[in-house]
């Protein structure tokens, strides 16, 4: 804190710090817009981020499984039913930063302590300029803690269910015009098994996990309207599949410097850099399901992300809101595997990698007139993808069956969004907006084939970023105080859209993945004409004095346009996309006590491409309650599943069905000092 007080301007000077960025201009109020409190952020069942984000219906990920048993290169989120994809099509926001891994693009959710986090911002639909490219399906903020929202001390522990414990802390120290707040998490479990009971053999067992982050940010305000905010994070986590051989570990260490100015002229500037490490082992299982065979050793994918921003926002008037500024981002990264075992011993290695870079140029402006706002964004950017290369070695004679330098492309993509929000009467919103977004392919698309049990999918170098587009209605009703009620209608289309095409069944030998057995699919990368996403979502909060209820409902219907290679799946449903969502909460608050209860559904969804393997439908009952035992003390009781509801999150070509958190019961104490 030392160097802390040596910023400190002198004695008498006014100097308030939030360690957030810029507020949120007036425009957001045309927007489908979801916020979660901090109070639901640490009140939940399962205390974690993915669980939490399932309070908004039609946000989901790839896989239903959370991050104690899912592989992590399954869990890219989405909204609007443009799923199907592995790798992330909302963008993922912390104090400005993008959070999706720069090799996969999908998401670490182990690295976030919900502890730590002050509130959620969920905006569904695309087009966001200001927060940089990437926002095909909406955009998901996150922001750490202000002083307000945290103790002097907050530790909580809880034991659960198959020898599993939980446990988070922070610490907060707030003197004048700064503060310094330390977080960490850790959590571990014997796990369970994830292939369902009547399908288990000999080699499957429990999957454990271990998981542990931490964190320190220090916010200081070094004049009387500008601040500076500092971050350092970091996070392992370790997984087990559930046999021998499928052992997978996320490493990750973030870094972040942001200033920030409130005067008459609003600016941010923000520099970051990411550093990855993932490794991840397979197997191959026999029918019998009484042995587990090596398959793939992917011993080391390291990825970098680099990334700087910088905006301003000019004194235009009351009622009148600018944003201009530039950011880029730079990834690369690369997979280094072992395969085609052959008694136990790889034959072969594998090295495929890249790098991307976008840079670009943004604003976003609205307008305020009485009942009445506008606004208006657009943004431009210049893609870079290089340094391509795939290079397979026969380790017993140094021979290169594959050496392939893969040709560098730019390219330039335009983002936008208009919306307009009317208010006729003071209870009513009425709002519209039409946006355009893009992504582009990840690392992992472009240059790594990847296995998932017996199913292999092979990479496509030569994939183009993906388009999103839409328009929605809707409004946001206050019939009477405490009582918020908002309905959006909406009409998506995805082109170029990114998906595992099927090509092929084993047994056989197919182009960038090798042998497939008699039980495997081969699928390739490729690039969909479109999917058409069109559908609805209901959103209502009530708080009466001590009782608070949430209710959110996605009705979805997509379909899939596809030609050429692809065109059997002309017609069908995107792969991981359930018609319905639904949560509900009901929660209770006396004299300190907390009693609530979550209703989840997710409808009935196909695990491939071709609609041929169903996952069914599934219903989940969670519940949270917290008692004081003495000053500063709460016993805090959880069930995740309570009714032991089977959630089937995968469904493999050879028939077996994996599932994802059974019920799990915690009991454990907190303390807020």
């Amino acid at each position: 804190m030392a160097a802390m007080a040596q910023a400190m301007p002198e004695a008498g000077t006014s100097i308030t710090v939030t360690g957030r960025g810029l507020d949120s201009p007036p425009g957001d109020h045309a927007f489908d817009i979801v916020t979660i409190d901090r109070g639901r952020i640490v009140q939940n069942a399962s205390q974690r981020l993915e669980t939490v984000l399932a309070d908004v219906a039609g946000l989901q990920q790839f896989r239903r499984s959370d991050s104690r048993s899912a592989h992590p290169t399954s869990q890219g989120i989405t909204l609007r039913g443009l799923g199907g994809n592995a790798s992330s099509r909302a963008l993922l926001i912390l104090d400005g930063v993008p959070q999706a891994d720069p090799f996969g693009g999908w998401v670490v959710f182990p690295a976030y302590a919900t502890g730590r986090l002050g509130r959620i911002r969920v905006t569904r639909g695309g087009g966001s300029g200001f927060w940089g490219p990437g926002a095909l399906a909406g955009t998901i903020e996150m922001d750490s803690a202000t002083p307000d929202q945290l103790a002097p001390l907050d530790m909580a522990v809880a034991y659960g269910s198959r020898h599993s414990v939980d446990a988070q802390g922070s610490a907060a120290l707030v003197r004048g015009s700064g503060f310094l707040t330390l977080s960490g998490a850790y959590a571990r479990g014997d796990g369970f098994t994830p292939i369902v009971a009547g399908q288990r053999g000999p080699v499957d067992r429990p999957a454990p996990y271990e998981q542990y982050s931490g964190a320190a940010r220090g916010v200081v305000g070094i004049a009387p309207a500008t601040e500076l905010q500092m971050t350092l994070a970091a996070f392992h986590d370790a997984r087990d599949r559930g046999t021998d051989f499928t052992a997978n570990r996320s490493d990750g260490a973030d870094a972040s410097i942001r200033l920030v100015g409130r005067g008459a002229w609003g600016w941010s500037a923000l520099a970051y850099v990411q550093t990855r490490q993932f490794v991840s082992r397979y197997a191959s299982v026999n029918a019998a399901r009484t042995a587990a065979t090596r398959t793939l050793d992917q011993y080391a994918v390291p990825a970098t992300g680099l990334g700087a921003r910088l905006e301003v926002a000019p004194p235009l008037g009351k009622g009148v809101t600018l944003r201009l500024g530039s950011d880029v981002r730079n990834t690369s990264g690369r997979t280094q595997e072992l395969y085609t075992y052959v008694a136990g011993a790889p034959t072969r290695r594998r090295v495929a990698g890249g790098a991307t870079r976008t840079m670009g140029l943004f604003a976003d402006g609205s307008v305020a007139a009485g009942m009445l706002t506008l606004t208006a964004a657009a943004r431009v950017d210049d893609w870079h993808i290089g340094n391509g290369r795939l290079g397979e070695t026969v380790l017993a004679t140094g021979a290169m069956p594959s050496d392939r330098d893969f040709p560098d492309r730019s390219g330039r993509e335009f983002t936008g969004r208009l919306g307009v929000a009317v208010r006729p009467i003071a209870p009513l919103t009425l709002r519209a907006a039409a946006y355009r977004g893009w992504r582009l392919p990840t690392l992992n698309e472009l240059y790594r084939p990847f296995r998932a049990g017996t199913d292999a999918t092979a990479a496509n170098a030569a994939l183009n970023p993906e388009h999103g587009e839409g328009v929605e209605g809707g409004f946001d009703l206050i019939p009477v105080k405490g009582l918020r009620l908002s309905a959006t209608y909406f009409v998506n289309r995805l082109t170029d859209a990114i998906a595992n095409v099927t090509m092929g069944r084993g047994p056989g030998t197919f182009p960038g993945v090798g042998f497939v057995g008699a039980t495997g699919v081969y699928r390739i990368r490729q690039n969909l004409d479109a999917i058409r996403s069109e559908g609805f979502a209901l959103e209502a909060n009530a708080g009466i004095g001590p009782v608070g209820a949430r209710a959110s409902w996605s009705h979805v219907s997509a379909r899939v346009a596809a030609s050429s290679a692809a065109a059997p799946l002309n017609g069908l449903r995107p792969a991981q996309t359930p018609r319905d969502q639904f949560s509900a909460t009901l929660a209770v608050e006396h004299r300190g006590a907390t009693l609530s209860g979550t209703v989840r559904h997710v409808g009935r969804q196909f695990e491939d491409d071709q609609n041929l393997r169903t996952l069914a439908p599934a219903t989940t009952l969670d519940a949270y309650a917290a008692v004081p035992v003495v000053s500063g003390w709460r016993i805090e009781l959880r069930a995740e599943n309570l009714a032991d509801a089977q959630v089937q999150a995968a469904y493999s070509g050879a028939g077996l069905i994996e599932r994802a958190t059974p019920r799990t019961l915690w009991m454990g104490v907190r303390t807020q000092l």
